[in-house]
């Protein structure tokens, strides 16, 4: 399973978004430092969740986190995310 359908399906089970877009953009940054040839490293979340209101940024950023899971984020080099109730 590649990488972003796997954060999709973690966070679509966490969450229940209204709306969820995973976008790989390993693409973007072969060849920099510490970036993996086989890419699935760089990831942009936009996510719109009901579970995500009245929670500072911090706490939506460290709520996509905890669902994506620490084994998942391990294997991710860089996570951006744009996460709104």
């Amino acid at each position: 399973m590649r990488v972003a359908d796997e954060i999709a399906e973690k966070l679509n089970d966490a969450f229940s978004p209204r709306e969820l877009e995973v976008v790989d953009d390993s693409a973007s940054h072969a060849g920099h430092a510490n970036a993996p040839e086989a890419g699935q490293s760089h990831f942009n979340v936009r996510i719109r969740a009901d579970a995500l209101a009245g929670q500072s940024r911090i706490a939506r950023h460290r709520a996509v986190h905890t669902a994506i899971g620490a084994e998942l984020m391990g294997r991710i080099h860089a996570l951006a995310i744009d996460a709104d109730a």
